[in-house]
């Protein structure tokens, strides 16, 4: 697997599907960004009218629907529907995830941990969702909602050294002397960073 990050400001992404697990998949998109992220689903129940709201598409999206996307999520639909649906898509030249459906998968959903500009992810290439999922929540007890904040003054630092014309190897040198100084990360970690502090 490729592990990228998407910006939701150049991509056109969707949910197709029915049900709870259709709209925690879009409330997810929405939380990475993507806030015009569409739902496309035949039979809505109150739940999806009231969360997608504008972004509600009251049909399974055709060829004129796919051609407007990049990505395209396929959740909570009968196997042989999901099946067509992402044949569609992919010819339309879409990256399609059939949410449990492994063969028809072009990518995974990672289980992520968000804390303002720092992204955790962890993925099983999709053969170990469960495992991933307690992984991510290890994640969340070791990395609180202070890392938001964290990256917000390492990122800020990191630009006055860059207009100051520092090098890259200094710059790395000073975060980790930050780093360890202030004894953000475990204590195995923390000897790492001091060892690049000294080094």
């Amino acid at each position: 697997m490729i592990p990228i990050s998407l910006d939701p400001r150049f991509v056109r992404v969707a949910v197709a599907g029915n049900g709870p697990l259709a709209l925690r998949r879009l409330r997810a998109l929405r939380a990475a960004g993507a806030e015009n992220a569409l739902l496309f689903s035949d039979t809505p129940d109150d739940a999806a009218v009231a969360i997608a709201g504008a972004s509600l598409r009251r049909n399974m999206p055709d060829a004129t629907d796919l051609a407007d996307l990049h990505a395209i999520w396929i959740v909570d639909l009968p196997r042989d529907v999901a099946e067509a649906l992402a044949t569609r898509a992919r010819g339309q030249r879409l990256l399609i995830n059939v949410e449990d459906v492994l063969p028809l998968c072009d990518f995974h959903s990672v289980a992520e941990v968000r804390r303002g500009d720092l992204l955790l992810t962890v993925s099983t290439n999709g053969r170990a969702p469960g495992l991933a999922s307690m992984i991510r929540r290890n994640l969340e007890l070791r990395y609180g909602p202070e890392w938001g904040d964290r990256v917000e003054e390492i990122g800020a630092l990191r630009a006055s050294w860059q207009r100051d014309g520092v090098a890259m190897p200094e710059a790395a040198r000073r975060i980790a002397a930050i780093v360890a100084d202030r004894k953000w990360l475990c204590d195995r970690v923390c000897d790492f960073a001091e060892r690049q502090t000294l080094g």
